[in-house]
């Protein structure tokens, strides 16, 4: 069985070596992200804080939890941070439960908007456990209705106003927001997980000085782990230390906190903004190109690391229904994957939506810039044209390797040319 583990697990470095990844939520992690993610801190049971613990022989092991937490705050600016929780949707759990009662109302984005599961979805623990009230974009011009939501605060009087998105590729305005919470005696709470990379080179604005609380994923953008961490004015940082253990986690995942420290330390690299300035150029590069060929991108375009096309309104469905669902899983025939989305008011199911969605972060990481990714979008552009065409799929597949084989991700060595020095070596 572990001989077959081992080989599943080549097969997977072989198809992400050989395929070309526009899902915006995934990235290529360091080599020194990866070895601490496998190192004997695997071993080490660390409930409770550095200092605060509930078993012996932490001395190691709390150094590295404060390490990692001294470097989210120098990054992020934060006054407090957590660094354990084990992943976003763990995080905003705890934000929930240590700032509001059951069944209280929160203002949130709805997922077909662009917002997250964790915030409100029916059949989420959020949508479940709490009163959610949902707002939405204008339809005509994709983007946030701040009137909308000041409206609903003011009707529905809830404790707390949810912003952030996984799908909404503009910049939200986090000082009307948190005017808009001010005015109406509400918690602000942001979710940054999809651009926390973006924010920590400072290219896009940063919800930490506007939100009281600050949510987000430590891989997606930031290039890490897969992980949570919270950061949160100082009024906040104990009872959401509370609701982190003994709250809601047990032992916190000691290799996993070192493999975020690695990533927050090459985030604050000079290199790293160079990384994310290119995710935003190559993302403008591909919407601007299918805007080109006809193609509805929601909004017009992106501020950020992703874009929506809305494939009901595309010049591409003027003659046969073109779905997410047939679009992603043409595509990955070819090598080439992304995934179905939702879009506002969608008249499809989750399953098989009337978008799809684009990020750039993957494909950065191995060294794309605007040539290959302008190259891309023809290339998506051809695959749905010819859908039907098995032989043309084929033909384009054997291109697609052609093009990974030119930018190895990590090569024969786990030494990738363009993901930054390695920190990990340096130390040891």
């Amino acid at each position: 069985m572990e001989n077959t583990i081992f080989k599943l697990i080549k097969q997977e470095e072989q198809r992400q070596e050989q395929s070309v990844n526009l899902i915006a939520s995934e990235n290529y992690a360091h080599p020194d992200v990866l070895a601490a993610t496998g190192s004997v801190l695997t071993n080490k049971y660390a409930e409770g804080y550095p200092g605060r613990r509930y078993y012996g022989g932490c001395e190691i092991v709390d150094q590295i939890e404060n390490e990692a937490i001294q470097l989210a705050q120098k990054l992020f600016k934060a006054d407090h941070a957590n660094v354990q929780p084990h992943s976003g949707s763990s995080a905003n759990l705890a934000v929930y439960f240590s700032q509001i009662q059951l069944g209280d109302t929160i203002l949130a984005m709805s997922l077909d908007a662009g917002g997250h599961l964790t915030h409100g979805h029916k059949m989420n623990f959020s949508g479940k456990l709490y009163n959610v009230v949902h707002y939405g974009i204008n339809p005509e011009t994709g983007l946030l209705d701040y009137d909308q939501i000041e409206q609903l605060a003011l009707q529905h009087k809830p404790k707390m106003l949810v912003a952030g998105a996984s799908a909404y590729s503009r910049l939200i305005d986090y000082a009307r927001l948190a005017q808009i919470a001010k005015n109406h005696t509400m918690l602000f709470f942001v979710d940054m997980a999809h651009i926390a990379g973006l924010v920590a080179t400072g290219i896009i604005p940063s919800p930490v000085p506007y939100a009281d609380i600050v949510s987000s994923t430590t891989h997606k953008t930031l290039r890490g782990p897969r992980g949570g961490m919270i950061m949160s004015k100082q009024p906040f940082g104990a009872s959401i230390d509370k609701t982190i253990i003994p709250g809601s986690q047990g032992g916190p995942l000691l290799h996993v906190i070192a493999a975020k420290a690695i990533a927050f330390a090459q985030a604050l690299e000079p290199s790293f903004k160079i990384y994310q300035e290119q995710v935003i150029t190559n993302a403008q590069a591909m919407a601007k190109t299918f805007l080109e060929l006809g193609y509805h991108v929601i909004s017009g375009g992106t501020d950020t690391h992703l874009f929506l096309i809305d494939l009901r309104k595309s010049a591409i469905s003027n003659t046969t229904k073109i779905t997410g669902k047939l679009v992603e899983e043409t595509l990955g025939l070819c090598n080439i994957t992304l995934n179905r989305n939702m879009i506002f008011q969608d008249p499809e199911s989750p399953l098989i939506t009337s978008g799809i969605r684009i990020g750039t972060p993957a494909v950065t990481t191995r060294g794309f810039t605007q040539l290959e990714v302008i190259q891309l979008v023809h290339w998506i552009d051809e695959a749905i044209k010819r859908h039907d065409d098995q032989q043309f799929l084929a033909k384009l597949k054997t291109e697609v390797i052609s093009l990974c084989n030119r930018f190895p991700i990590y090569g024969n060595n786990l030494a990738p040319r363009v993901l930054g020095k390695s920190i990990f070596e340096e130390t040891i």
